[in-house]
Formats: structure tokens, sequence, C-alpha cells
């Protein structure tokens, strides 16, 4: 982008700002206490990673296009995606799913490219599985962009065999057959594999098993995820759908001494119906009010789950993993249903600051989430068309929130109204802070309102700070988003609505924004 097109695409930024300060008739009045002399725990800098699945454009167009292909690319990956990621510091990637991954057999996926079966991917979209992108890829990948990896092992359609072998593929320094049968498709320095999944949704696609054969399973496979002693993965059991409380109460008596981690997967549905989710684009103020008052339901399904896994882990040394969250909607009118391609909006940003700060306000427990997923699939980072990249609004919450990986988790009492449209009422404004690893103190805001400014006053305990310089980012409309033909509609620009006066900041929100401060 050469200076004239930024500094276009920073005027229209701004001018969003303003048109939505601009159109609040009235104004929202929240008061806060931040606590920076009582420190909590480490955000874990793994609560921002991303999903990548087998499923739809994620990996083939939106990852890997071969060395051979048009599209720019460094060694197959798409070259803007790469930078897009690194941009972002990704800090973890989970592969290769979801529900592919109890049907995937990692044999398929190494060996010469031209020489690997083709397959049938019956789970989404009924369409050939080249296995183009396999073991090597994933692991190169990872590098490439500068992230640890999450992998998801077959325990529906696998053996505990099959699962051992390829750990050992991966990280035997020795010379036995399989370490060696590596070496001999190019990669001699074993890989590191930091987390590794026992199963994904056993209790759905991978087995509609009960919580009681699973827990017996999970304890058998995870027996076989063996590596080298300073190569180990954290061993990551599949938790629990949503408010399945019972799963994680079984799995938890049976296996918490067997694991090192716990997942949990919830999807925000708008309509609550997975029959008519409703529109990505298409919808009014109650389908957004109606979504928000989803999203919050992650606090009290991490708040029960936890309460049950202290029963049996009292000292917390069990992790609560949110590998699979987002927002499911139908898919884009004209777009294969099986590839659940879905566009993004301000509303999609909404959702993504309410779940960050969430998982902030846990992160004793809550130590690893993976938004689903990362290109051009549900609640997307990132969007591609052939040639195209765009980035979207929920993109652009992860790159504001940046400062809080590794931050540690400052409490910060807020006391604001209800935002209330029909049945759904949520807060209209809320917040997170951390002291990050940069010495500062870093300040979130949202505005869910789309309608009404906010102006928070918060009261700095444990803190001296003079001043407070940021980012916002909003949008004109609820509907707001960024598209190939305008990919720069919705993206932060500089906030210079906050004010500090002795021991209190002052910021006025505009409606429908998240903000992320400094404070200094």
């Amino acid at each position: 982008m050469n200076s004239k097109m930024l500094k276009h695409a920073l005027m229209g930024g701004v001018a969003a700002v303003l048109l939505s300060v601009g159109a609040a008739g009235a104004q929202t009045k929240v008061g806060a206490t931040l606590r920076a002399d009582q420190p909590g725990a480490v955000i874990q800098p793994e609560v921002y990673g991303q999903f990548a699945e087998h499923l739809g454009r994620g990996i083939y167009e939106g990852v890997w296009v071969g060395e051979d292909s048009p599209i720019p690319n460094i060694k197959g990956y798409r070259k803007d995606v790469v930078e897009a990621l690194k941009a972002l510091k990704v800090p973890v990637v989970r592969w290769p799913g979801g529900c592919f991954a109890d049907d995937y057999h990692w044999r398929d996926g190494i060996g010469p490219r031209d020489k690997r079966p083709v397959r049938v991917n019956v789970l989404w979209g009924g369409v050939e599985e080249p296995n183009s992108f396999g073991t090597h890829e994933f692991m190169d990948f990872a590098e490439l962009i500068g992230t640890k990896t999450y992998l998801a092992g077959n325990v529906g359609a696998g053996t505990p065999q099959e699962m051992g072998q390829w750990l050992e593929y991966l990280t035997s320094d020795t010379k036995s057959t399989i370490a060696n049968e590596r070496r001999a498709n190019g990669r001699d320095k074993p890989w590191k594999v930091d987390f590794f999944g026992v199963g994904n949704e056993n209790w759905g696609c991978g087995g509609q098993m009960t919580a009681e054969h699973y827990t017996n399973l999970y304890r058998n496979f995870a027996e076989f995820v063996r590596a080298p002693r300073g190569n180990r993965p954290v061993k990551v059991a599949s938790g629990a759908n949503a408010q399945d409380y019972n799963w994680t109460e079984v799995l938890m008596k049976g296996a918490a001494k067997n694991m090192n981690a716990l997942s949990l997967h919830y999807y925000v549905i708008p309509t609550g119906d997975w029959g008519k989710k409703g529109s990505a684009t298409v919808f009014d103020e109650q389908a957004w009010g109606d979504t928000l008052v989803q999203a919050e339901k992650m606090e009290e399904l991490v708040s029960k789950h936890s309460a049950i896994m202290d029963k049996y882990d009292p000292d917390k040394k069990v992790g609560l993993y949110v590998d699979e969250w987002g927002v499911w909607y139908d898919v884009e009118p004209g777009t294969e249903p099986g590839f659940l391609y879905q566009q993004n909006t301000m509303r999609d940003a909404m959702v993504a600051a309410t779940t960050l700060n969430i998982f902030h306000k846990h992160a004793d427990r809550v130590r690893l989430a993976a938004i689903a997923q990362m290109v051009n699939v549900l609640q997307a980072m990132i969007l591609t068309d052939k040639d195209k990249m765009v980035l979207t609004p929920t993109y652009w919450v992860f790159d504001l929130y940046k400062p809080f990986q590794g931050a540690t988790f400052l409490p910060l009492e807020i006391d604001a109204p209800q935002y209330t449209i029909g049945k759904s009422s949520v807060p209209a404004v809320t917040a997170t802070a951390g002291k990050g690893t940069d010495g500062l103190v870093h300040l979130a805001l949202t505005n869910v309102d789309p309608n009404k400014t906010a102006t928070i006053s918060v009261k700095l305990t444990g803190l001296s700070a003079k001043t407070a310089k940021g980012r916002v980012l909003t949008g004109p409309e609820m509907s707001s988003r960024n598209t190939f033909e305008k990919p720069d509609a919705v993206k932060p620009v500089e906030f210079k609505g906050a004010t500090i006066k002795g021991d209190v900041l002052t910021a006025t929100l505009p409606a429908k924004s998240v903000v992320v401060l400094d404070l200094n």
C-alpha cells in the first residue's frame, strides 16, 4: 500500500469514527475502577490461537496454493496470508481439525505429493482431499509464521499405535525406522510439537461416544502420546460441547491425572436454532442483540466448567482450552454449504472482544483458545478470493489486543447500564486490563450499543499514568465490513478520545466500537 492509499484508508477510518460519534444522540455513562495493585494470572499468549481445518477453502487457497501457483507464494504458502498472520503474532495453530481430525490418517499426508492418496472429505462437502498439505507442510508453515503447533489426533477412526507412531515420526531424534522415514521425506531435525489433542468432539463427529466410553479410550490413547524428554507435548483431552457439564464431570473424575488440559467448544448461534442460524450480513438490531447475548454465555460456560474442574484439580494444574469458538451463521448465498464460508462484520468484532475479555478474566484456568477459523471458514481472520485477500473486523480486534499476549491480568470493576433490545440484554460496555510484557498497562473498552456513545470514567488505583493513547475500531453500520472491493472499510485508527486527570481516566467511546489504550 503506497502512502496515498494509506492516507485514503486512514481518512476513511476517521470518517467512520466521526460518523459513529455524530450519529449517537444519547450517551451512556459508565463508571469503573482499575486495580493495578492487585495483579492476577498471566494471560497466556495461546489464548489468541487460531484453528485451521481441512474444510472448504480454509487450507487449499486459504493457506496453501502450491509452488507453481500464479498467486504469490513462499514455497507454496500464500505470501499475503503468511505476512498477515506474522503481523498478528499468532501464538498457536490447531490442525488438522476439527471433525476432519478423527477421519484423518497422517500417513496419507507424507512423502512425494504426487504419490499421496486422494481421499474424499465426507465431512465437509464430499470433495476430494488431495493430501497435498500434510504433516511436513503444516509443521513448516508453523515455523514460517513463528507459531506453536497444536495437533489433533485420530481417536474416532484411528488406533493408539497410529497416534504413537505419528508422534515418533514428528519428534524422534533416534535412528529408528520411522524417524529415518521423516529424514527421507526431507526433514532431518525433529519438530517441536507443543500441544496434542487426543481426539476431537468425540461426543459427536469424533465417534458419538458417551462420556464414560471416551474417558476409558482417552486413558488408553493418551498413554501412547509419547515423545522424547524435552519435546513432550501438552496432552489435551477432548472436552465438552457447550453446557454438557456431565462430560466434564465424568472425564475429570476418571482421567484428570492423565491429562494436562481439557477442551471446550462453543459456537454463538444468533437465533439459537442450528437449522436457521441467520445471515452474516443482513440482520436487524434485534439480531445484533441476540448475538451478543449468546456471546455472553461464554462467561457462564467457563465458570461452570471451571468449578467442576476445581473439584478434581484444586491446584489448577489442568488447563481449560476453548479450542473452538466463534460465531456460526448460515453460509453466504451461492457458496457450497459444506464449506462454511461467511462474511464478517462489526457484529463479529463485538463478539470477539466480548469473548476475549471473558478469557482474560479466567486466565487462571483458560490458558489456550482457538477461534474458528483462521481463513475462509466461519468467523475467519482472513478471507480470500483467488489472488485477493481481505482482513476482517475480527482480525483487527486480534490486532488491537496483541499487547495482552503474555500480560498480567489486572482486575477491573465496571458499573455499566444494560444495552437492551427486545428480550435481549447485555452490559453496554465491557472492559479488560493487563500489564503487558512491555511494562505498560493496557486497557480495552468495548461499547456494544450500536446507537449510543459511552463515556467511561475509570479510577486508577496502584497506577500513576499521565497519558492514554491507542486505537479504535468501529464502522458506520452494524453490518460494516471489509470486501474485496473495499478492503479497508473497517480498520483501526488513532483514538484521541481519552484523557487522564489525576487518578481518573475518561474516555468517550463511539457506538459499536472497540478501543485499546496504552497507559503511560
